[in-house]
């Protein structure tokens, strides 16, 4: 028998779609500060979020605040070049990073409406 359910695939497109969300959220805020001086492009690193992710989780119920400040999506300064301003901020590479994310989102949504057009399929064929 496979250890991979239906709850384990859904659980598994929800944490892409967060951090999707997540990478989206940092370039923008990047991109929003891209003439401030001295501000350090953010990034979410994908080997700290996905060991956040994978832990067991102490679930406690309530409200979860938005994915977007998820406390367990790792955010981290980018190195690279500094303008004169002290600012890092690369519009190219934000851009790509917005572009990238909208597409893994995107990806992660389109197989989590096929997993529910499945289901939709199999309740409707059992009437």
């Amino acid at each position: 028998m496979s250890d991979i359910s239906d709850s384990n695939v859904i659980s598994a497109l929800r944490r892409q779609m967060t951090i999707a969300v997540a990478r989206q959220v940092a370039a923008a805020g990047n991109l929003a500060n891209v003439d401030t001086p001295g501000y350090k492009a953010k990034e979410v690193t994908f080997d700290d979020t996905l060991k956040n992710k994978l832990k067991p989780v102490n679930s406690t119920f309530g409200a979860k605040s938005s994915a977007a400040i998820d406390p367990e999506i790792t955010v981290k300064e980018q190195d690279g070049p500094v303008r004169r301003d002290g600012n890092n901020v690369q519009l190219d590479r934000e851009l790509l990073t917005m572009n990238r994310a909208a597409s893994d989102f995107a990806a992660a949504q389109t197989a989590l409406a096929a997993k529910f057009r499945l289901v939709r399929y199999a309740i409707n064929e059992a009437k």
